[in-house]
C-alpha cells in the first residue's frame, strides 16, 4: 500500500471505555487521532466505547480500520479485537488470543518460560482467597521480602502493593483480587528496570531501550504519568552485549506470544546482567508521557510516522 492510498483510509480510533484506564486511554485515543491527521490522514473520528450505540455508530462508519487505543478491560484483553472479528473490521496491534494472554500474566509467564525468557518466581491465587497462615508462611520463606502482590489482569500498575511486612500480604491480596480474576504474588528483582518495545508483524525491529528511574518503591500509576524526562533514560544504561540480549529478549516475548504492530515489554536487570521479564504490553500508552512514542522518538521516528506504521501493519495483517 503507498502513502496516498495509506491516507486515503477512513480510521476509526476506539477509545475510553470501562476500565481503570479510562482517561489514560481517553488521552491516548486523542493524541493518536491528532498524530493520524498531522500525518496527512483525512478522515479519522474517534469513538469512546461506552458510548451508547457504539455498535451501531462502529458499524455504520464506512471504516476501512479501527484504532483501539484502549487500555485494561474490554480494550487490552481482547474482548474489543474479538468484536472487531466479527466485523471482518481490520484493526492495529495484536489479536485476540495476544491480547488475552498479555492481559493474564500467570498464562503470559508459562509462555515465556516455554521460550526460554526468565520470569519471577511466585505464586497465583484465584481472586478472593483468604490465605492460611501456613500459606503466608510459605510464601514469604520462599520468595522473601519485599515481595510483589499485582492483579493478574490489569495495567498501569493498578492494584499492586510491594510488600515489606509480613501483616501486609493479606490485604495486598485482597487489593489485587479487586483488579482480576486472579492475584500474583511474585519475588522482588533487584536491578535497572527497563521497558523494551518492539514494531511489527512476523518481522520485528526493536526500538531504543527505555531506562527507568522514578525515585519511588516502583514504577507506579502516579509516577508513569509524569512528564517523561523526569523518569527516562533513552538509550539505557546497560552494556552493549546486555543491551542487545534485551532487545532480543523482548522479541522472543513479541513473537510467542503472538503479537502484531507492537507490544513493550518490562524488564529487571540484574546485576549479572540477566534481563528478568515482568509483562508484555499489547497497546503501550499513547499519550505525550509514555514510553513507546518517547523510544521511538529516539529511534527517529515521530509520533505521527508511529501512528501512520501501525495503520500500515495492521493493513498487512
Amino acid at each position: 500500500m503507498n502513502t496516498e492510498e495509506l491516507k486515503g483510509l477512513k480510521v476509526v480510533v476506539l477509545a475510553g471505555g470501562w476500565s481503570e484506564e479510562r482517561e489514560v486511554s481517553l488521552n491516548s485515543g486523542t493524541a493518536c487521532r491528532q498524530a493520524l491527521l498531522d500525518y496527512g490522514f483525512e478522515k479519522v473520528n474517534l469513538i469512546d466505547i461506552a458510548e451508547p450505540q457504539f455498535i451501531e455508530k462502529l458499524s455504520r462508519g464506512g471504516y476501512d480500520v479501527a484504532f483501539p487505543a484502549l487500555h485494561g478491560r474490554f480494550g487490552e484483553d481482547g474482548c474489543i479485537q474479538g468484536l472487531l472479528e466479527v466485523m471482518h473490521l481490520p484493526y492495529t496491534f495484536s489479536g485476540v488470543l495476544a491480547h488475552a494472554a498479555a492481559m493474564e500474566k500467570e498464562v503470559a509467564k508459562v509462555l515465556y518460560a516455554k521460550a526460554g525468557l526468565r520470569t519471577p518466581k511466585g505464586y497465583d491465587f484465584p481472586a478472593g482467597t483468604q490465605l492460611t497462615e501456613q500459606q503466608v508462611d510459605t510464601i514469604i520463606d520462599d520468595l522473601g521480602l519485599p515481595i510483589f502482590v499485582k492483579p493478574s489482569g490489569n495495567g498501569s500498575s493498578f492494584g499492586i502493593t510491594r510488600v515489606t511486612e509480613r501483616a501486609q500480604l493479606r490485604a495486598a491480596v485482597d487489593l489485587a483480587g479487586e483488579g482480576g480474576e486472579r492475584v500474583l504474588v511474585e519475588e522482588c528483582i533487584e536491578g535497572t528496570e527497563i521497558t523494551v518495545p518492539v514494531l511489527g508483524n512476523d518481522e520485528t525491529q526493536a526500538l531504543p531501550i527505555v531506562e527507568i528511574v522514578t525515585g519511588a518503591d516502583f514504577y507506579d500509576s502516579q509516577v508513569k504519568y509524569e512528564p517523561s524526562e523526569l523518569h527516562h533514560v533513552i538509550p539505557a544504561r546497560l552494556p552493549a552485549t546486555v543491551y542487545q540480549k534485551a532487545q532480543a529478549a523482548a522479541q522472543v516475548a513479541h513473537k510467542v506470544l503472538g503479537c502484531a504492530g507492537c507490544s513493550r515489554s518490562d524488564f529487571i536487570v540484574t546485576s549479572d546482567g540477566e534481563p528478568v521479564i515482568l509483562e508484555t504490553n499489547t497497546i503501550p500508552g499513547m499519550t505525550a508521557a509514555s514510553l513507546l512514542p518517547d523510544s521511538a522518538r529516539h529511534g527517529g521516528i515521530e509520533f505521527p510516522e508511529l501512528c501512520a506504521r501501525f495503520v500500515e501493519l495492521a493493513m498487512e495483517k
